[in-house]
């Protein structure tokens, strides 16, 4: 090629190279900007958003392109992420802050944070993501970080740290799961303390309650047997740690058990750390039953008494939340996940959500609203016979409503 033909070709590459770049941004300044309203209708309990806070699309240009057009000519996707779900929150310095995971193509994990000034559209990341310190056994897969503003002065993200198990050298699948530990001052600079020492033999969706309990510190487990099987047992437990530097659980019990034909059958687990109101600490949990077309996730909500954290008083019957529409579809179909929520002083909360492991929404509610639902939704009475007097139960009184009586 004569060098006329040579620097003709480079221009017409750098000029495509700009023309695509140009869209790219203009691409996703657009979805950063993305206004986002409440659905018309609802049940009265929760109120979703149309649009989902957090997409693939939302992760910044940077992180996923090489935007030099001498080693990246064609502008092609250097680093692919697959989906942004699962995701921590809390109130920051007046700001909405989740640390979301953000899933690559390579089925890595990683957390990065993302603001919000109104916590429902606009959300931001951070320029970088969370570079997490790691222990003498480094992470495989990091996931689902619980973000907890303690009594103790520190925030804690506590996340699920998937290793390969090493009992099982020839099966590649074969994993074990546990709770690893970080903390922070100032969602900067963050300090990993040990993984969770406990009974069992895998752990995961470890949540810290956010007040000390007789001088301890107190954590809701998902202890179970195998990777992906609960096995025998099974539910949501209780235990102590006398050290966050030495995360021992002490004392574990289960005070949320699995139960046949309910929607959480196969397995349960603690969503966000619980919020405290003036009836007793409100819990967001997820409950998984198994079906034909594979697991199905939902979320469903609990009350504990204000003294005794380990003491159920309220449950209502079914779940909460469950994928509607295209919630259902994604990378893990209908499934419902969450591990943050944010109560604001005026009694609003924030519900941050995923579906189907692929994308994060957000849903409103309120303190007052969720206290209601939860005392006065009927229990779960565990048959048939026993639901159909509810229903009718509930016909009665309203007619006798009509009847002015």
């Amino acid at each position: 090629m004569k060098p006329a033909d040579r620097e003709k070709a480079h221009n017409q590459l750098l000029k495509d190279f700009d023309r695509k770049y140009y869209g790219l941004k203009k691409r996703y300044k657009k979805r950063l900007e993305k206004s986002n309203k409440k659905v018309k209708h609802s049940n009265g309990i929760v109120q979703r958003y149309i649009n989902p806070v957090l997409t693939a699309e939302h992760i910044p240009l940077e992180w996923r392109y090489d935007l030099n057009p001498l080693t990246n000519p064609f502008l092609l996707e250097r680093i692919g992420v697959n989906a942004v779900f699962n995701a921590g929150a809390l109130k920051w310095k007046g700001k909405y802050v989740v640390v979301a995971r953000v899933e690559g193509y390579d089925r890595k994990s990683y957390f990065a944070i993302a603001e919000s000034k109104n916590g429902v559209e606009k959300f931001r990341f951070r320029e970088k993501p969370i570079k997490l310190p790691e222990t003498a056994d480094p992470d495989i897969n990091v996931y689902d970080m619980r973000l907890v503003k303690h009594e103790d002065g520190w925030i804690y993200g506590i996340f699920c740290t998937e290793r390969k198990d090493a009992s099982m050298p020839d099966d590649p699948s074969a994993a074990r799961a546990n709770a690893g530990i970080v903390r922070t001052r100032d969602l900067l600079n963050w300090e990993r303390l040990p993984d969770l020492i406990s009974a069992s033999d895998q752990q995961r969706n470890v949540v810290l309650h956010p007040e000390f309990v007789n001088r301890k510190y107190a954590v809701y487990t998902r202890p179970q047997d195998g990777f992906i099987e609960t096995g025998k047992g099974g539910g949501i437990g209780l235990g102590f740690i006398d050290k966050m530097e030495k995360p021992e659980v002490k004392n574990e019990i289960i005070i949320n058990p699995r139960v046949y034909h309910t929607i959480y059958e196969s397995k349960n687990g603690l969503g966000p750390a619980p919020l405290k109101t003036p009836e007793g600490w409100l819990h967001l949990a997820h409950g998984v039953r198994n079906t034909a077309a594979g697991l199905r996730y939902v979320l469903y909500m609990f009350m504990t008494d204000l003294k005794d954290i380990g003491k159920v008083i309220y449950q209502p019957a079914g779940y909460f939340m469950a994928p509607q529409n295209e919630e259902r579809i994604g990378d893990v179909s209908n499934v419902l996940f969450s591990n943050g929520w944010i109560a604001d002083d005026d009694g609003k909360v924030l519900i941050y959500y995923a579906s189907s492991d692929t994308r994060l929404h957000v849903a409103e509610t309120s303190i007052v609203k969720l206290i209601d639902y939860v005392k006065n939704s009927p229990a779960d009475l565990l048959s048939t016979g026993k639901s159909v007097d509810a229903v009718i139960h509930l016909i009665e009184k309203n007619k006798t409503r009509k009847s002015g009586k």
